[in-house]
């Protein structure tokens, strides 16, 4: 009897040690390369940015801020990724600054609103896919191509608070004859709740959905649907430590699809030229099987020219695939 308990306690925890990982139903859901994340700074930081209005902020991360963004600069980003996938991204942001009148309509140096508004793009696709007929031969190679492009627009009517919106567009072209378009909304806002503490909340893929139509290729049996994104919710805070030494970032978000994921990263300053950061990402409480990524980077920057130049590298991991993630990215103020 007690050689058959302990048969039985064996083939248990064989089951659970061996047993195949549960999957989590959002990595499959369109529009995934854009939940990756956004340039090198966020993505170090472990995409907790949702709050965080310091340095060259990332407005693809919350529209409310746009209007936090330095003068004018744009970003562009790279990433090596494996399985010869790609991810691009191109970001230009504006600010305007309101400054308040004194009575005799004299602009002063007292801020009286700001504003910002953003255009972007994420470019994504994988390249190198065997062609093959019914017996196995190579026909061509094919590639996939997919792209974010979004309008984002921000105002903060006071030094308290933030709203903002972006619009997106995605264009997706799959194979021949199969290609689709989405259109969506995110809305965000940020509250100051202290000076050394910031406050946000974010939802993002408004009525975003894919319309795919497989008629012109297979006629009368093709089919047509919708594929609908996930409408993804995430809040956040920010904490700005002493003496202007780092910030810390957690943000929590969970989607239409049952996923419940903490993010947290961290950048310190050391000197006023050399940030280094860490962060985790996809901490999922709703499966425990999802392996969370970890992420680490570093940032400089320097005057040259009376432009302002700012290089960001970071390192992901990237749990199931053969290689890990490595991303960089330039600003530049105009």
């Amino acid at each position: 009897m007690k050689f058959s308990l302990i048969g039985i306690l064996i083939l248990i925890l064989s089951l659970e040690c061996f047993a195949q990982p549960k999957t989590s139903q959002i990595s499959s859901m369109p529009g995934a390369f854009s939940r990756m994340g956004f340039g090198a700074r966020g993505m170090a930081m472990g995409n907790a940015m949702t709050s965080n209005t310091d340095g060259s902020v990332n407005v693809f991360y919350n529209p409310a801020l746009n209007p936090f963004v330095n003068d004018n600069i744009i970003q562009l980003g790279f990433t090596f990724l494996s399985l010869d996938r790609k991810l691009n991204f191109v970001q230009l942001s504006k600010s305007f600054t309101q400054y308040k009148r004194d009575s005799e309509g004299n602009k002063t140096a007292e801020v009286h609103s700001k504003a910002g508004v953003t255009f972007g793009l994420i470019n994504s696709g994988v390249d190198n896919i065997d062609g093959r007929d019914n017996s196995g031969l190579k026909t061509k190679t094919y590639s996939t191509s997919e792209n974010l492009f979004y309008l984002s627009v921000g105002i903060s009517p006071s030094d308290k608070i933030s709203f903002g919106v972006t619009a997106r567009y995605y264009y997706y072209s799959l194979f021949d004859k199969m290609k689709s378009e989405a259109v969506g909304f995110d809305f965000g806002v940020i509250y100051k709740l202290m000076n050394d503490l910031n406050l946000g909340g974010f939802i993002g893929d408004l009525n975003s959905k894919y319309r795919w139509d497989s008629t012109p290729i297979y006629g009368e049996e093709g089919n047509n649907f919708y594929d609908y994104f996930p409408v993804v919710k995430r809040i956040g805070g920010t904490y700005y430590l002493p003496k202007k030494f780092g910030t810390i970032n957690v943000n929590y978000e969970w989607t239409s699809y049952d996923t419940k994921i903490l993010k947290a990263g961290t950048e310190i300053n050391l000197g006023e030229h050399l940030k280094l950061r860490a962060g985790i990402d996809r901490l999922n409480f709703s499966n425990s099987d999802m392996i969370p990524k970890i992420s680490f980077g570093f940032g400089l920057n320097h005057i040259l020219m009376n432009k302002y130049f700012e290089f960001n590298y970071a390192f992901m991991t990237e749990p199931y695939a053969p290689r890990d993630i490595h991303i960089i990215s330039l600003g530049i103020r105009l």
